[in-house]
């Protein structure tokens, strides 16, 4: 598969940025620059938010060699350092991404990042996007089907005169519902389904099955469906622009509001295990943050807009 030159210049541009901001040596107007760039154009932020996933990839390389990738301590990575993480973004996991870019780009319904939708289909259904989601949907005489390709769904199916069975597909499996109201969620290392009326009937890409009940949870990959688990409180909570948490620890916390923002948002290690509960918005992320800042007694620390850290504040 071919990449355009743009494509090879994010990609280049991307591995730079990364290194530099990583070192610890960046100055804020390096930092301003790098918050001019990121916004600058989609393929960019695209780029960016692939470099994460390919760090987990360096990760799992041999000390020695992740460390000369990630860890660089000068301001500028050595041709040869660049070089190696070049190639793993160029490499086949790149080539994957752009092609699953590429098939979200072009997807019949897709939501941006910190956006939601409310689509009626055509059986006379309703369908929500959560945020940075992209689907399909394909309805013929045997099948209502939507291909989630990415993000996060509600779905409250219509009776249908035909019949036809209501499919959710994923990379995962296939959910079939049993007349019901439901969200799906696919990551990139496995799915999840929560039902909140009725009930759905989970296949796997392997062929295992589950029914999954009103109340209930299940997750899927590749290694099969994990036993059932009563729905998190406020499980569709992002419907009406919350995210609801009990005992969650912080990192995870986090993690769910960076879904909601471009950029890098992240703690301390030393805090990352506080629990958290509480309703935080979803449509103002600077606000949950500065709740979480007020309720635990912590800090954020802004590299720049796009880069926030939480901390102990101080005394």
């Amino acid at each position: 598969m071919d990449i355009s030159e743009q494509e090879r210049a994010a990609i280049r541009a991307a591995a730079v940025w990364y290194a530099r901001l990583s070192s610890g040596a960046a100055s804020q107007a390096e930092e301003a620059e790098w918050a001019s760039w990121h916004a600058a154009d989609p393929l960019h932020q695209q780029a960016w938010q692939r470099i994460q996933a390919v760090r987990e990839q360096v990760e799992r390389v041999p000390g020695r060699i992740a460390r000369a990738t990630l860890q660089q301590r000068a301001a500028y990575p050595s041709r040869r350092e660049l070089l190696g993480f070049v190639v793993l973004l160029g490499g086949a996991g790149w080539l994957g991404w752009r092609s699953d870019y590429r098939q979200a780009w072009q997807a019949d319904y897709r939501s941006a990042v910190g956006q939601r939708q409310s689509h009626r289909l055509a059986d006379g259904s309703s369908l929500m996007l959560n945020t940075d989601t992209a689907l399909d949907v394909h309805f013929d005489p045997q099948q209502r089907l939507l291909r989630l390709l990415r993000g996060e769904i509600l779905v409250e199916t219509a009776a249908d005169g035909l019949q036809r069975p209501f499919l959710v597909e994923t990379p995962h499996g296939r959910v079939q519902a049993l007349g019901t109201r439901f969200t799906v969620r696919c990551g990139e290392q496995g799915s999840e389904v929560a039902v909140l009326q009725r009930a759905v009937l989970v296949t796997t890409a392997q062929g295992d099955v589950q029914r999954v009940a009103e109340g209930q949870t299940s997750r899927f990959d590749g290694q099969g469906i994990s036993p059932v688990e009563n729905n998190a409180p406020g499980v569709a909570a992002w419907q009406q622009g919350s995210l609801v948490v009990v005992d969650r620890p912080l990192h995870a916390v986090l993690a769910e509001l960076s879904r909601y923002r471009h950029g890098i948002l992240r703690c301390d290690p030393a805090i990352a295990a506080l629990n958290v509960s509480g309703a935080f918005p979803i449509d103002d992320t600077d606000l949950a943050l500065a709740a979480l800042e007020s309720g635990l007694g912590l800090q954020a620390v802004r590299r720049t807009r796009y880069w926030v850290t939480l901390t102990r504040a101080p005394g």
